[in-house]
């Protein structure tokens, strides 16, 4: 109760935000069958769309708040900063309070939400979260914008309180009619929940495309299907692991997950994906399988606005920047192609030789990697060949000639590394995929380990390890058998920060604002998880049971605790990894997005195989960000 006391005194009283703020409250009353707020909508959306303005006037509204334009079409203009004049796309709307109009958290300033049932509607049930440096806060709570007062708070900066809004607020020169037209589109913004959600339950997808092989698909569904179990079945002593704001504002939600498995060439994949959604929409693509082509599923969730969170692929599409609704773990072969393009433009070989087997991740890797020398290393011949798996002969041939002064580049699949066995090992310097071949987990000849360069988009193994005992712990748990580190720790990641973040949007379940909210907490999430699994898994060590000891630990990680494991036993691992520092949680040394970026880990290192046994891969080179 003194929980709930708390969280209740925060709401009310809020922080400042700058810009337009909104009411907040309790929740709305609970239907006693299901423990969720008896409605279909999001609080205050019937209140908002009943006074929707004209078609013409959301239409003129949307001009201005995405790309500030007028109605003459024009570029409109606002002062900022006491008189700083700047226009159009300078002062649209959708730069600070995003698309969703849900706002954000931009360095200090916190931008509030604009979307219309957060000030228009007295809907006390309306909340939103304003996290700054991991503080849990909420927007201010303040009365309804009338039309007088908004008029007021667009063209002067003032608030209905009376106060002044912050100077990052542009102050608008916008005719009535323009005034009313961003009305109107505030109005229709985040107004009800995306499809795929209800009060009781959340609507996934994952994809599978058909490259996959069957270990590996394998390993995959059970790893996801697992961690959505966890999800649903997160019971602990008989009731269920909610966080406070859950609690308070009773938004936990089932989730639902589909496996789509795609079949046949990658043009017949839109239709299939198409055909499937319109049968059963989702609310998002979660993780994902994909071994080179993945252009089509992310195109489909481009057209249907759906997101596309975190799929483990090779080989992201070349425009994966420009897309808004697809978010991966690093560019894949493309990263890797960049960072050694790089590292060869300061080792100055006398020409490249690369190698691929006509795979989509292998052509994609080689191209790259030709396009970025052709700009960091004019002058080094670069030489291309696809080798087919059975080709022996063509492999030898391929290496035959090569010299010290020359380099290797294998865009090599993992279950092919053993074909090098048939060729020997050339006087050149020899790098390797890590991504595609599965770093150090590949098979590889005893005597082409001396040889091999890996560029590694990984943390080092000595390091990671430390930040997977978590994850290493919950496989035990769950009865996973860990097979692909790398696969499966992106899976687990994958679906714990879905969860953390559909949590901390509180009951705002909107897909743009899921991909906001994964852009601004990324960073900050990764720093604070790894510091509380430190903090927890030390304090595991002395204490028994309770909330701080390994009970909690355990706890955290959605496990029952035997009775008689309630004593003071530290977590799985080694003491001395329970000490090191860390910086993340994943097989990456750290994860982090801003707004617009679509690659959370943006680097890699150049490693070679240590000689001695207790030491795995041994760094060449610092971490290199292209």
């Amino acid at each position: 109760m003194k929980a709930w006391a708390a969280i209740r005194r925060l709401l009310a009283g809020g922080l400042l935000a700058a810009g337009l703020a909104a009411p907040v409250a309790a929740a709305a009353p609970a239907s006693p069958q299901s423990g969720l707020p008896d409605r279909t909508g999001p609080a205050g959306s019937e209140q908002v769309l009943a006074n929707l303005g004209s078609a013409e006037d959301v239409a003129l509204g949307r001009r201005i708040y995405l790309q500030g334009l007028g109605a003459n079409g024009q570029p409109i203009t606002g002062l900022r900063f006491g008189g700083v004049e700047a226009h159009g796309a300078e002062v649209a709307c959708v730069a600070c309070h995003r698309r969703s109009g849900l706002g954000s958290v931009e360095g200090t300033n916190l931008v509030a939400p604009v979307a219309g049932r957060f000030i228009f509607t007295d809907d006390k049930r309306v909340a939103a979260s304003m996290n700054f440096r991991n503080i849990k806060s909420f927007n201010q709570r303040h009365e309804p914008f009338t039309e007088q007062s908004f008029a007021a708070a667009m063209r002067q900066g003032t608030h209905p309180s009376g106060r002044e809004l912050s100077p990052i607020m542009p102050r608008f020169e916008l005719s009535d009619a323009e005034l009313r037209g961003v009305a109107a589109y505030l109005r229709t913004l985040s107004a009800e929940w995306s499809p795929g959600v209800s009060a009781r339950q959340l609507h996934f997808a994952t994809v599978i495309t058909p490259d996959v092989t069957g270990q590996r698909r394998q390993t995959f569904i059970d790893t996801l299907k697992a961690a959505v179990s966890q999800k649903n079945g997160n019971v602990v002593y008989g009731q269920r692991t909610m966080n406070a704001t859950d609690m308070l504002f009773r938004t936990d939600r089932r989730w639902e997950l589909e496996i789509w498995e795609l079949q046949g060439a990658p043009e017949t994949w839109a239709a299939q994906l198409e055909e499937r959604y319109r049968q059963h929409p989702v609310f998002a693509l979660v993780s994902g399988l994909g071994a080179g082509q993945w252009a089509p599923v992310q195109a489909f969730c481009d057209r249907a606005q759906v997101p596309c969170w975190f799929p483990s692929v090779d080989a992201p599409p070349a425009d994966a920047r420009s897309g808004f609704y697809s978010l991966y773990f690093s560019a894949g072969v493309e990263l890797e192609a960049d960072v050694l393009a790089r590292h060869l433009a300061e080792r100055k070989p006398a020409r490249l030789v690369q190698l691929h087997r006509g795979d989509a991740a292998g052509l994609a890797g080689a191209k790259r990697l030709s396009s970025a020398l052709a700009a960091s290393a004019k002058g080094l011949k670069v030489i291309t060949r696809q080798v087919d798996a059975a080709d022996a002969a063509g492999l030898r041939q391929a290496m035959a000639g090569l010299g010290p002064r020359d380099a290797v580049m294998l865009w090599w699949p993992a279950n092919d590394m053993a074909a090098l066995d048939s060729a020997a090992v050339p006087a050149s310097a020899v790098y390797l995929s890590a991504r595609m071949g599965g770093a150090e987990q590949a098979v590889l000849p005893d005597r082409w380990k001396s040889a091999l360069r890996m560029v590694y988009p990984y943390q080092l193994p000595e390091k990671r390890k430390p930040g997977l005992i978590y994850f290493e712990t919950w496989l035990k748990v769950r009865k996973l058998e860990l097979r692909d580190e790398f696969l499966q720790s992106e899976v687990y990641f994958a679906m714990s920060y879905l969860s953390e973040t559909l949590s901390d949007m509180i009951d705002n379940v909107h897909r743009d604002y899921l991909i906001e909210r994964a852009e601004s907490m990324l960073s900050l999430r990764e720093g604070t998880k790894a510091e509380d699994e430190a903090r927890e898994l030390t304090i595991a060590r002395h204490q028994k049971g309770g909330e701080g000891g390994a009970q909690g630990a355990m706890q955290r990680l959605g496990m029952n605790m035997p009775e008689s494991r309630k004593t003071a036993r530290p977590m799985p691992g080694r003491q001395d990894q329970i000490a090191v520092k860390r910086e993340g949680t994943t097989v990456y040394p750290r994860l982090g997005l801003a707004q617009g970026q679509r690659f959370a880990s943006k680097g890699a290192y150049i490693v070679r195989y240590a000689e001695q046994p207790s030491v795995e891969l041994v760094a060449e080179t610092d971490w290199i960000v292209p």
